[in-house]
């Protein structure tokens, strides 16, 4: 039965970065398309040299598990990373253009 939290702790991450490549999709800014892009290609980068270095198949070199493995930098850099692709998608309707253009 302990197969179950790791299928789950793999179909949440795997929503996660499903959801950051959407609003990096939808964006309506080039700038908040490729700040999403890079955000979630971040993300399943350090997911996925966690996985490799659990199974053995990569070296271990110390990259914590994003939102589950204890550390303050990686836990705080997570966190950022979080606030900004919700701010892309609360935003992603508001070209960049429109929103400094005088009235």
């Amino acid at each position: 039965m302990g197969w179950i939290g790791g299928v789950l702790l793999l179909a949440l991450y795997g929503i996660l970065i499903g959801w950051s490549l959407w609003v990096a999709v939808t964006a309506q800014s080039q700038f908040g398309r490729l700040v999403a892009a890079g955000l979630s290609a971040t993300i399943f980068c350090y997911v996925g040299v966690n996985m490799g270095m659990v199974t053995g198949l990569l070296p271990v070199v110390g990259i914590p598990l994003p939102m589950v493995s204890y550390g303050g930098s990686s836990m705080l850099t997570m966190m950022i990373a979080t606030g900004l692709l919700l701010n892309i998608a609360l935003n992603r309707d508001d070209p960049l253009s429109e929103r400094t253009r005088p009235a």
